[in-house]
C-alpha cells in the first residue's frame, strides 16, 4: 500500500510539474518558432544579423505571400492569447506582453494595406545593390549566394510591380512629389556595360583568400547575370514606373487622403509613440516645445550679440562660409575626429559599454542626394560586421560644422550604436527583444543622448550649443509638421516654411526631411515623445535621490531591458528607483 501511495505521489507530482511548466514551455517554443519563421520569411533581415542560411534568396513579396504571412501572424497571436500569462514568471510575463504587442501591432496594420505602397524615394527595389553594404563577403560561397540573389531580381521586381498595380487600381498611391525622385535612381541601373553596373562593384575588389580561378569564374558569372537578368529587369521596372505608376501617382501628400487615412494615421501615432496620444494632442505638444526651444535659442543669439532678427540669424548660419567645409573629404574627417573624441568620455556616464565597435562611412552616392544627413545600421549578431554610422557627404556646402557633434552623439555614441549594440549583447533575452524594439525608445534614446553631449564635454562654443538646440528643435518641429501633413491638411510648402522659420537646418536638408515625413507617416513622432519621457524619468530620479543619484547606474538600468514601450519603461524605472530609495533608507 505504501509503495502504491509513493508511486501515486510521484505521478501526481510529475503531473503538477507538467501543468506548471507547460505554459512556459509553450511560450518559449512559440518564441523560437516565430523567430525562425521570421528569419526564413525575411532572408535579408537574417543576412544582416549574420545568419547565412538564407543568403541565396530574397523575401517572397508576392500578393499571395503577403496574405499568407498575415494569416500566419494572426495564428501566432491566437496562440499567444491561448497561453495563461499568469502561470509565467515575472520576466516571461514581460516577454509575453512585449511579444503580444508586437504581434497585435502587425495584425492591426493589415487593415491599411501598406504593402500596396512598395516604392520609397529613400531606397528600395531601385537600388537593391545597396544591400551589399550590410553583408559580409569573405568566402566563395558569400559571392555565390549573392549571385543567386542577383539571378532572382527579375522575380523581385515583378512582385513589386504586381503590388504597385494592385495599389494603383484600388486607389492606394504614393505622392507624386516623392515618386518624381525615383526615375533618376532607377537610371543608375540602366547601364550598357554590365561591368559598369552597381551590382558589379562587389566583384571588383575581392579578398586575397579567394583564388585567381574563382575570381575569374565569379566575375564571369556576375557579368552574365547582370546582362541576362538584372539589366532586363530594371529596364522593365523603368518602363512600368515611368510609363504607368508615376503618371498615376497622387498630387496630395497626406495619409488622410487615402482610404481610411485618418484611422491609419491614428494607428501609426499610437504605434510609433507607444502611447494613446491623439494626433491633435501631439500637434499641440509640438507647438509648446517649439516655443520653449525657440526661447533658449534666442538667449544664445543675444549672448552672441547678433543684431538682427531670429530669421536673420538662421539665414546667417545657412549662408556664411565659415560654417561649412569646401569638400567632402574634410567633412568626413571632421565626423571621424568627433567620433574619436567622444568615445573615451563615455565611461563618465555609463557603467556598461558594448563590446562591438562601429565605423563611420559615407552614404552611397546613389541615394545621398535624396536622403537625410546621417543614419545608423546595426552590427551583425555574429560579430562579422561592426555597426555603421553613415554620413552624407553630398554637397558639403550645405552640411554645417555646428551640427557634427550633436549628430554624432545621436547616431553613434552614446546614441544608436551604444543602445542597439548593448541590446544585441543581452544574451539572456529572447531574440525578438535583442534584435527588434520600439521606435519611441530607440529614437527617444537617440534624442536624449544629444542632451548628454554637454555632460561629455561637447557644445563648448555657442554655435555648437545652438546646433544642439537646432537638433532638438528639429524633432519638436516634426511633431507639428508630421501631424500637420497627415492629419490636418497641411501642404508641403506649409510644412517646409514652418521648418525653415524655426530651425537652422539648410534648405536641402529641410526639403529632404519633409519628404521623408511624407513618405514615412508617424515615424517622426517617436523621437520627441520618447526623449521627453526619458528626461521626465531621470528628473524624477534625480529629485528623489539627490546626491545619491548615480547617473551611470541610471543609464545602465534604462538600457538594461532593451528597447521597451514607454509605459513599460516607466514601470521598470519606477521599480529601480524604489529599490534605490529602500537601499538608501537601509543604509541610513
Amino acid at each position: 500500500m505504501q509503495k502504491t501511495q509513493s508511486i501515486l505521489c510521484i505521478v501526481f507530482l510529475s503531473l503538477a510539474q507538467i501543468s506548471i511548466s507547460a505554459p512556459v514551455d509553450d511560450f518559449n517554443n512559440l518564441l523560437d518558432e516565430v523567430w525562425e519563421w521570421r528569419l526564413a520569411e525575411f532572408p535579408m533581415f537574417a543576412s544582416q544579423l549574420g545568419d547565412r542560411r538564407y543568403n541565396d534568396r530574397w523575401s517572397d513579396e508576392s500578393l499571395e505571400a503577403v496574405a499568407r504571412r498575415q494569416r500566419q501572424t494572426r495564428e501566432f497571436l491566437q496562440r499567444v492569447y491561448a497561453i495563461d500569462r499568469s502561470e509565467l514568471d515575472d520576466e516571461n510575463q514581460l516577454n509575453y506582453e512585449l511579444f503580444r504587442r508586437l504581434l497585435q501591432d502587425s495584425v492591426d496594420s493589415f487593415a491599411f494595406n501598406d504593402h500596396l505602397l512598395p516604392f520609397s524615394q529613400r531606397g528600395g527595389v531601385q537600388n537593391l545593390d545597396n544591400n551589399t553594404n550590410s553583408l559580409s563577403f569573405a568566402t566563395v560561397k558569400d559571392y555565390e549566394d549573392w549571385l543567386a540573389r542577383m539571378g532572382k531580381i527579375d522575380v523581385v521586381i515583378e512582385q513589386v510591380i504586381d503590388r504597385a498595380e494592385r495599389g494603383r487600381k484600388s486607389g492606394v498611391m504614393s505622392p507624386r512629389i516623392l515618386m518624381q525622385r525615383i526615375p533618376d535612381q532607377i537610371a543608375v541601373q540602366l547601364v550598357d556595360d554590365p561591368e559598369a553596373s552597381p551590382f558589379n562593384k562587389v566583384f571588383t575588389e575581392m579578398p586575397d583568400s579567394i583564388s585567381d580561378d574563382d575570381r575569374k569564374r565569379l566575375r564571369t558569372l556576375a557579368r552574365d547575370t547582370i546582362s541576362k537578368t538584372v539589366l532586363p529587369a530594371y529596364r522593365k521596372l523603368d518602363r512600368y514606373f515611368s510609363g504607368t505608376y508615376l503618371p498615376a501617382s497622387r498630387e496630395s501628400i497626406g495619409l488622410s487622403e487615402l482610404p481610411s487615412g485618418n484611422e491609419w494615421y491614428e494607428y501609426l501615432a499610437r504605434q510609433f509613440t507607444t502611447t494613446q496620444m491623439s494626433p491633435d494632442e501631439i500637434h499641440r505638444l509640438g507647438l509648446d516645445e517649439v516655443r520653449r526651444i525657440r526661447d533658449e535659442m534666442q538667449e544664445i543669439i543675444d549672448e552672441l550679440g547678433f543684431g538682427g532678427s531670429f530669421s536673420d540669424f538662421l539665414t546667417f548660419l545657412r549662408s556664411d562660409p565659415q560654417f561649412y567645409f569646401d569638400n567632402p573629404d574634410d567633412l568626413y574627417e571632421a565626423y571621424l575626429a568627433t567620433s574619436k573624441r567622444i568615445d573615451p568620455e563615455l565611461v563618465r556616464l555609463f557603467g556598461k559599454l558594448p563590446r562591438m565597435p562601429y565605423g563611420v562611412k559615407p552614404i552611397p552616392d546613389s541615394i545621398a542626394p535624396d536622403t537625410t544627413t546621417a543614419y545608423y545600421s546595426r552590427p551583425a549578431a555574429d560579430g562579422s560586421r561592426a555597426g555603421t554610422y553613415w554620413v552624407n557627404l553630398y554637397k558639403p556646402e550645405v552640411r554645417p560644422k555646428y551640427e557634427i557633434e550633436v549628430l554624432s552623439v545621436h547616431e553613434a555614441m552614446p546614441g544608436h550604436h551604444l543602445q542597439i549594440a548593448l541590446q544585441q549583447e543581452l544574451g539572456d533575452m529572447p531574440n525578438f527583444r535583442r534584435f527588434t524594439g520600439f521606435t519611441a525608445f530607440v529614437e527617444g534614446w537617440g534624442l536624449y543622448s544629444e542632451g548628454l553631449g554637454r555632460e561629455l564635454g561637447l557644445y563648448t562654443d555657442l554655435y555648437s550649443k545652438f546646433g544642439a538646440l537646432t537638433y532638438e528643435m528639429w524633432r519638436a518641429v516634426r511633431l507639428v509638421v508630421d501631424t500637420g501633413i497627415h492629419y490636418r491638411g497641411w501642404t508641403r510648402q506649409q510644412a517646409i516654411d514652418f521648418f525653415k522659420d524655426n530651425a537652422a537646418k539648410t534648405e536641402l536638408d529641410i526639403i529632404n526631411e519633409i519628404d521623408r515625413y511624407i513618405g514615412m507617416p508617424g515615424q517622426a513622432l517617436a523621437y520627441k515623445i520618447g526623449q521627453l519621457k526619458m528626461k521626465a524619468i531621470r528628473t524624477r530620479a534625480e529629485l528623489a535621490l539627490g546626491d545619491d543619484f548615480d547617473v551611470r547606474a541610471f543609464h545602465d538600468e534604462l538600457l538594461g531591458g532593451g528597447a521597451l514601450p514607454l509605459d513599460i519603461l516607466e514601470q521598470r524605472m519606477d521599480a529601480w528607483l524604489e529599490t534605490q530609495l529602500q537601499e538608501r533608507r537601509a543604509s541610513h
